[in-house]
């Protein structure tokens, strides 16, 4: 060891050490600060809206709007088309939750499914215009094009008897995940 790293009391172990602790604590604190797999809503918010979103195109013999990657589609529109309607949807989805716990006592995700169907409708009529942007941007996700995240193996499109259109200019990818379909 050298005088002056003696002084200090580094070596250049203790460097690599640090060097290797710190990097590890940094990207801890990345991935923990990121507590869910949403790019906009947190895991609470993506329930609270796969309920609402589920309500306006429920499953039957084809996918419900979140099990069709409707919530994707939402999610990633509200970091990037939709960033003007981030609000609405912070305050939407809260106000959903706290009319449900209101009424029911629990939050919308723990309603039974007769419950969840009169909390949204509350919803629809005491919040229209959050019901009303949380319709469109459903339908979007569910019958627009897979490339935006929505409409997963173009379910709707089956389900309507089209024919699903070559995606020009892009691969297909599974949006959320970042992985080929």
């Amino acid at each position: 060891m050298k005088p002056d790293e003696r002084a200090i009391g580094l070596t250049r172990r203790r460097l690599i050490v640090a060097g290797a602790l710190g990097g590890a604590v940094i990207a801890a604190g990345c991935k923990s600060g990121r507590h869910s797999d949403w790019e906009f809503l947190s895991d609470s918010q993506a329930g609270t809206l796969a309920a609402i979103c589920d309500e306006i195109v429920p499953e039957d013999d084809y996918p419900s709007a979140s099990q069709a990657g409707v919530l994707n589609y939402i999610d990633r529109q509200l970091i990037r088309h939709y960033r003007r309607h981030q609000d609405a949807y912070r305050d939407g989805l809260a106000q959903a939750d706290g009319m449900s716990r209101k009424r029911f006592g629990q939050g919308l995700t723990a309603l039974s499914p007769q419950q969840q169907l009169q909390a949204v409708t509350d919803l629809s009529q005491q919040a229209a215009s959050f019901f009303r942007l949380v319709r469109t941007h459903t339908m979007e996700g569910y019958y627009g094009s897979p490339r935006h995240g929505g409409n997963r193996d173009a379910v709707s499109w089956r389900m309507l008897g089209l024919a699903e259109p070559p995606i020009l200019g892009r691969a297909r990818y599974d949006l959320r995940k970042g992985s080929p379909s």
